[in-house]
């Protein structure tokens, strides 16, 4: 065999050998170009899905329609287009202007002081009576008698919740609802609430849009907030929320980035 086709073997060999390994380490290979599988793994990671089979390949159909639109693109000299330039330099700035603000936020922009004021204002939503409150939640008002008959016998309420409650959350607690508002509840299930003293139940069964309740009152609290260590985290997000306060903090993040900058 000469040399020359000696060389031309080898080098096919290769290219067979690292085809596959090429693949392995890729999403996709559009026109030539390649998608790297580490950008496929962003972006599942990113969409918050399962990382099966199925995901994966939506995902790769749009990393391959993203690829394919800028290819298209570039075909047709849009990417040089100076209107086009100036499109994709201001999301670039929006997109940049958002993380600065953002990072600012999180290192500095809460002070004690708003997280106080936040708190003070949240204080006066705490009003009233909260009630620590169980439930027994059945489709059919026969049904809920039924039960009411088996508790006033002496059953217990929690078993029967147990056995009964069509209520996912509270079932399997028991029926427990916890502590809450009369504000938090439908207006027929609190109305009842309101009405019972502590230890108490419902006579007759509540309609509401979900069914037929059974409710007892098992304490009955002034209500008052949560201490403010235990909420910093829901201020906090309160406050980013809040439009004014987001338009005052970015000025004051503006003016001191001014302060400490050189401008001629």
């Amino acid at each position: 065999m000469k040399p020359l086709s000696q060389f031309a073997l080898s080098t096919a060999c290769a290219a067979l050998l690292i085809s596959p390994l090429a693949s392995a380490q890729n999403a996709a290979i559009v026109n030539g170009k390649p998608i790297p599988k580490a950008q496929l793994d962003r972006l599942i990671q990113k969409s918050g899905q399962p990382n099966d089979p199925q995901v994966r390949e939506k995902a790769r159909e749009v990393l391959v329609t993203r690829e394919l639109v800028i290819q298209e693109a570039n075909s047709r000299g849009l990417t040089q287009k100076q209107d086009v330039k100036d499109k994709i330099d201001q999301s670039r700035i929006g997109v940049l202007v958002a993380a600065v603000f953002e990072d600012f936020v999180e290192r500095e922009g809460v002070t004690e002081a708003e997280l106080k004021a936040a708190y003070a204002s949240i204080q006066a939503d705490y009003t009233g009576k909260e009630y620590q409150v169980k439930h027994i939640l059945v489709e059919k008002e026969a049904d809920a008698n039924a039960l009411i008959a088996k508790i006033k016998a002496g059953t217990s309420f929690s078993d029967l919740a147990k056995q009964n409650s069509k209520d996912p959350g509270s079932a399997p607690k028991g029926g427990e609802l916890g502590w809450v508002g009369d504000k938090s509840l439908v207006p027929e299930f609190s109305k009842a609430m309101v009405s019972l003293n502590k230890g108490q139940m419902t006579d007759k069964p509540v309609k509401s849009q979900f069914g037929w309740h059974i409710i007892r009152v098992e304490d009955v609290r002034d209500a008052k907030a949560p201490p403010m260590d235990e909420i910093k985290a829901e201020l906090k997000q309160i406050l980013i929320a809040d439009e004014n306060w987001q338009k005052a903090k970015f000025s004051e993040m503006m003016q001191k980035l001014r302060a400490k900058a050189k401008v001629q």
